[in-house]
């Protein structure tokens, strides 16, 4: 991702009474670092909560948000492997969740300086304050506290982004996208607990799954955006070549939900003990590959198009087919080899990567204006 274009200054001029000492109040290396540490965690994660599903250890902590009706953390002696993976799977929410308010609080101080980050944090205790009370008022009353604690959490975060994106005037492309991995990585939590709730419903964990594919393309789109000249855009690619793009991008998401529809039939549950009825895996397997093929020469007819009118975004086509072929390549051996958890997990996260390739893609049908 390119970020030779980006502008490390942003108009307007502080005084030092209205900036952190200890925070950027540029578009420098620190923010550039945790927005990719960010990018690289939304991976990760994808990795992690494969390995707990093809490893059956969906139910290895079979409570939310603790671990076991006594303990956080899973107890070795009792729920073995299974728990450890479940576990690592939560504290490595944690990590993303971090690296998510991390970029946020960078972003919003190169963007105002420490107006929006001090507001952010008043709401942050806020919501931590409220949380608690709800916690205490719903375990005297024998109502999920847990549950109603994280809405209340997450209420706040809603509210707080709401306040902070009224005020941003200067590159609010930045904040609406730091505040949507903020946002998505708390939504993700509760729909976690969800899932181990609902005994593993697979719509549930599809579901989760999907919305963790969707962080990684923000995350990879908030990368570009740093790089990325601010102000108004026009089309940097003809009509009918947008226009294919934007099919490819249809195919794209038609071959993912397929895939996560044939997962969640398939004999990987997440733990041995449940099954999954429903759906025929055989049948969506096949169903799953059509899109895909459709998708593998949408995208060979980008990138012919794309060298051929040498358009801005051919180098990212190439990346693209890479991706594409990847995956076919893995989805055939899978298939063909008994579905072995490895080769599912590694294409669970180079779908992720597909669809991040192709949002940056996108990005470059469009050039900055004058």
């Amino acid at each position: 991702m390119n970020h030779t274009a980006a502008p490390d200054t942003l108009p307007g001029r502080r005084t030092s009474g209205d900036t952190l000492t200890w925070l950027p109040t540029t578009i420098g290396r620190r923010l550039r670092v945790f927005a990719w540490l960010s990018f690289i965690a939304e991976v990760l994660i994808i990795g992690t909560g494969g390995a707990v599903r093809l490893t059956g250890s969906g139910l290895g902590c079979s409570e939310w948000p603790l671990c076991t009706p006594e303990s956080l953390v899973p107890i070795l002696e009792v729920q073995g492997v299974h728990g450890a993976i479940e576990f690592g799977n939560r504290v490595m929410t944690g990590v993303v969740g971090l690296l998510a308010l991390a970029v946020l609080m960078l972003t919003l101080h190169v963007i105002s300086g420490r107006r929006l980050v001090v507001r952010a944090v008043w709401f942050a205790l806020g919501g931590i304050v409220a949380g608690i009370a709800v916690y205490v008022a719903a375990s005297a009353l024998d109502l999920p506290s847990a549950a109603l604690m994280s809405a209340v959490l997450l209420l706040a975060v809603l509210v707080g982004a709401a306040d902070s994106l009224r005020q941003t005037t200067r590159r609010r492309d930045l904040a609406v996208l730091a505040w949507v991995v903020l946002v998505g990585v708390m939504a993700q939590a509760v729909v976690g607990g969800f899932a181990v709730i609902s005994s593993l419903n697979p719509f549930i964990v599809g579901f989760h799954y999907t919305v963790s594919l969707l962080l990684v393309c923000v995350t990879a789109l908030f990368l570009v955006r740093l790089g990325a000249e601010p102000g108004p855009r026009a089309a940097a690619v003809p009509l009918w070549f947008s226009i294919t793009a934007h099919v490819t991008g249809l195919a794209l998401a038609l071959t993912i939900i397929f895939g996560v529809l044939t997962t969640g039939s398939g004999p990987h549950s997440g733990d041995g003990e449940i099954l999954r009825q429903g759906f025929d895996a055989s049948i969506l397997a096949h169903v799953h590959s059509w899109p895909g093929y459709v998708l593998a020469a949408l995208v060979l007819i980008l990138a012919v198009s794309a060298w051929a009118l040498r358009l801005p975004p051919r180098r990212w086509t190439l990346v693209l087919i890479l991706a594409i072929l990847v995956q076919v390549g893995v989805g055939v051996l899978q298939a063909r080899t008994g579905l072995p958890p490895v080769l599912i997990g590694i294409h669970m996260v180079l779908a992720a990567l597909s669809a991040a390739t192709y949002t940056v893609l996108v990005t470059k049908l469009k050039k900055p204006v004058g």
